[in-house]
């Protein structure tokens, strides 16, 4: 795996996404909802766990949602345990009652 992970969106599949070396891909796949990006579900093949993709990928998705002033709505598991450790993205969230 080379060192730099570089990432995308993919609007057509609407997916952030970063192709690996053996042709697959990890992503993070969202959706709209009124206007908020909704952050459904993140996905690295199991050979590529653990070398930061996840990560990269979440931090991607949320760097992007904030360029772009858009709300969040955080259905993935993985990309709420990040925000946890990240709290500098907590005012991305969409308060429950705009939902």
């Amino acid at each position: 795996m080379s060192e730099e992970i570089k990432i995308f969106n993919n609007e057509q599949r609407l997916h952030f996404e970063t192709k690996l070396d053996d042709g697959e891909y990890g992503f993070i796949e969202y959706r709209w909802h009124k206007g908020a990006l909704v952050l459904m579900h993140t996905s690295v093949p199991e050979k590529y766990e653990g070398k930061g993709i996840a990560s990269a990928l979440a931090k991607f998705a949320l760097d992007h949602a904030r360029n772009k002033k858009l709300k969040l709505i955080v259905y993935c598991p993985y990309v709420r345990g990040y925000m946890k450790r990240h709290t500098e993205y907590d005012d991305l969230l969409l308060k429950e009652d705009d939902q």
